[in-house]
């Protein structure tokens, strides 16, 4: 079974008159077009074989732009366009080529983010509640996501049982993107 999971990602907060084009351009190179070199090298095989899952690990940043990210949500509504342009690529030959919208997701640097934008001496908990209220409050789930709950959606997107689901573009934002269709 061929899987290809496109994840790669950069993100930042930065004063949108201030971003140069140089990180303009590093956002697309990292962000979109990693994945795009990535699905032109794996998608003939996928589809000699006709068998294949794509998929674009995108944002709710791709629908609600935050203010303080809008060279990250470009990226990320560019991978909606690829992902979907693909799919039409991929038709009819057994391969599907879909997006994973996540929502604000515990990581790492998504931890250090947080604490860019509230106190830092403030407990992780503390922190979270504080983030979410105050840059997220429009989540539903008003908690930053579990990686394995996005994984969740992965692991049903790269199997069998998603074999109908192509060309979407599918959410775990927690709620976060306010409407009821993607």
């Amino acid at each position: 079974m061929d899987v290809l999971v496109n994840n790669l990602g950069v993100f930042g907060p930065a004063e949108a008159l201030q971003i140069s084009d140089a990180e303009w351009r590093r956002y697309f190179e990292v962000n979109v077009l990693a994945g795009v070199r990535l699905t032109r090298a794996y998608l003939p095989g996928m589809t000699d074989r006709g068998w294949g899952r794509i998929q674009y690990i995108a944002s709710d940043s791709a629908i609600a732009v935050p203010a303080e990210m809008i060279h990250y949500g470009m990226s990320k509504t560019a991978l909606l366009s690829v992902a979907r342009g693909f799919a039409k690529e991929a038709a009819g030959s057994g391969v599907t080529v879909n997006s994973v919208i996540a929502g604000p997701t515990h990581t790492g640097g998504v931890r250090d983010f947080v604490y860019e934008l509230v106190d830092r001496d403030l407990p992780w908990d503390e922190a979270q509640r504080a983030f979410m209220r105050e840059h997220r409050p429009q989540s539903l789930l008003q908690r930053l996501i579990e990686p394995h709950e996005i994984a969740n959606m992965v692991a049903y997107l790269s199997s069998p049982l998603a074999s109908a689901t192509t060309g979407a573009a599918l959410r775990v934002d927690g709620g976060f993107v306010d409407s009821i269709v993607p």
